[in-house]
């Protein structure tokens, strides 16, 4: 089974969760009332398998469930089209990011991602990789694209 796995190690998201912000980050849903920062859930491993085409997407990041499930448009709100051009788009740059570690941060740019423009993914999985790069971009003020990551 190929797989695409987004991984982004607990201590890249506790460094970056120790910095100091001047915009406190409201819109999470479960915050420490004391230092205004995301709680991880129980739960924060987002696995979704298709079987048939034997392709998954794992993703590991702290606070990303709970921002799937509470703020990211719901399933359906965008097109399978629309997702695969965005994704393509947001892979490409991510993976250049990933090969350059002298001049992007290599605790954000962990691993490449093995996606294949040619490859029908599906919906769901396409609908979960482009959540994920828009929680990305927002949890660490990045930018991927030469848009407004969208939620």
């Amino acid at each position: 089974m190929k797989h695409i796995i987004i991984l982004v190690s607990v201590i890249a998201a506790f460094c970056y969760s120790c910095k100091t912000s001047s915009k406190p980050i409201s819109n999470l849903p479960v915050t420490n009332s004391s230092t205004n920062q995301p709680i991880a859930t129980v739960n924060d491993t987002v696995r979704i398998a298709n079987e048939a085409l034997e392709y998954e997407i794992i993703i590991i990041q702290p606070g990303f469930n709970a921002w799937l499930n509470s703020i990211a448009r719901q399933r359906g709100y965008y097109s399978q089209k629309f997702l695969e051009t965005r994704n393509k788009l947001l892979v490409t740059n991510y993976n250049i990011r990933v090969n350059h570690p002298l001049k992007y941060d290599p605790d954000l740019y962990i691993n490449t991602i093995d996606y294949n423009n040619f490859t029908n993914y599906g919906y769901e999985v396409n609908y979960l990789l482009y959540n994920y790069f828009v929680f990305f971009q927002l949890e660490f003020n990045q930018k991927l694209g030469p848009f407004t990551p969208r939620t």
